[in-house]
């Protein structure tokens, strides 16, 4: 993402090892496109399964929409906290950046034909969950602008300036290979789900805890699908995608923590009306990787004692 051209193949794999999908892992570095995800990868059926099951776990029945989910006239911002009125301010940025989110995941996994037909196979199971994770996401950014206007925080032309300045930024990650984006948006919506329900766990605002319960139930959904994919990753690669998922810890920043101005103030003050920290979510990362393996490596578990002794350290 970075615009360099760099196509190692993935930690732990061998010359002429096999990656995902049959194909050669070296063979698939050397034909990957620059800027896209390289492997190991699941086989396309694989991708179908986790895709079905999430799916699923959201009929029609279940899904809301900005329009009907609460009254919006009985929206007050006055009945929050100065902590709060931030928080909400602080998650509709993060949320609205959705364009590059979903940008930035259709040029990793394209749909074109400048990925062998292997690889669009895999790309093409997976575009069927993003395009509905994108939509999700993007209610999520509706409802708390919404939310910002019908309750008096503030006007529509100075939210949409607002928002503009940091949606017009692209969002990139430091990552290659594909397992790690998967453990990365892991991390991310478990972190963002907690920090939801704290969230509402302390507004006295019925409009906004109600906007809040929908969106936690919503970013849990989008962690089970992660976890999924990522145990499923483990299982099928094992040694070989244990330094990637490494990296990511080793790495992570929350979304717009490197472009957003003020960031890491802002962030600690809304820590001060909810708690906000990222690591709680760890645990949930370690959890996927004991239930993938019977019998751990030990590559397997120096990852899950890295994973702790990161949520230790951040959490003194």
């Amino acid at each position: 993402m970075s615009g360099e051209t760099r196509q190692p193949r993935a930690p732990g794999t061998e010359d002429g090892a096999r990656g995902g999908m049959g194909v050669p892992e070296d063979a698939r570095a050397a034909t990957t496109p620059p800027g896209t995800a390289i492997g190991p990868m699941l086989e396309p059926f694989e991708v179908e399964e986790s895709v079905t099951d999430f799916m699923r776990a959201t009929p029609v029945s279940r899904r809301w929409d900005v329009e009907s989910i609460t009254s919006w006239d009985q929206a007050d911002a006055g009945r929050l906290t100065d902590g709060q009125r931030s928080a909400v301010r602080f998650v509709t940025l993060i949320e609205d950046h959705l364009p590059g989110y979903f940008a930035m995941y259709h040029k990793l996994f394209p749909v074109n034909g400048d990925v062998e037909r292997e690889t669009y196979l895999h790309n093409r199971e997976l575009y069927h969950f993003t395009v509905r994770w994108a939509a999700e996401e993007d209610t999520h950014a509706r409802a708390l602008t919404r939310y910002q206007t019908a309750s008096g925080l503030t006007d529509p032309e100075t939210l949409r300036a607002e928002l503009a300045v940091e949606g017009q930024r692209e969002f990139t990650l430091p990552y290659e290979h594909a397992v790690q984006y998967f453990a990365y948006t892991l991390v991310q919506e478990k972190a963002t789900q907690i920090y939801y329900q704290q969230l509402r766990d302390v507004v006295e605002e019925p409009v906004l805890a109600e906007v809040l319960g929908r969106l936690s139930r919503d970013e849990a959904r989008h962690f089970a699908f992660m976890a999924d994919t990522v145990e499923r990753y483990l299982r099928k690669h094992g040694d070989a995608v244990v330094e990637p998922v490494r990296d990511v810890i080793a790495t992570f920043r929350m979304p717009l923590a490197g472009t957003m101005r003020g960031y890491w103030r802002w962030a600690l003050k809304i820590a001060d009306t909810a708690r906000y920290d990222h690591t709680d979510a760890y645990e949930h990362l370690i959890r996927v990787v004991n239930r993938a393996v019977d019998a751990k490596s030990d590559r397997m578990d120096e990852l899950t004692r890295f994973i702790s002794s990161c949520r230790t350290v951040a959490a003194v």
